[in-house]
């Protein structure tokens, strides 16, 4: 059951991540910094994920 609350805590960040991602690229003037660093986040969850859902089959 953990794992599970975890996965849906891990989606959530990364639809989060998603949204932020896209927020920023609607800007102007786009700070690229700031996009390298959530795109790096999202894919690290995104890692996690793949794991977390690997260890359940």
């Amino acid at each position: 059951m953990a794992v599970e609350a975890r996965l849906r805590e891990l989606g959530a960040r990364h639809q989060s991540l998603e949204k932020a991602i896209q927020d920023e690229l609607r800007r102007p003037a786009a700070d690229e910094d700031r996009l390298k660093e959530l795109k790096r986040q999202k894919l690290r969850l995104k890692d996690e994920l793949e794991a977390l859902r690997a260890a359940l089959h």
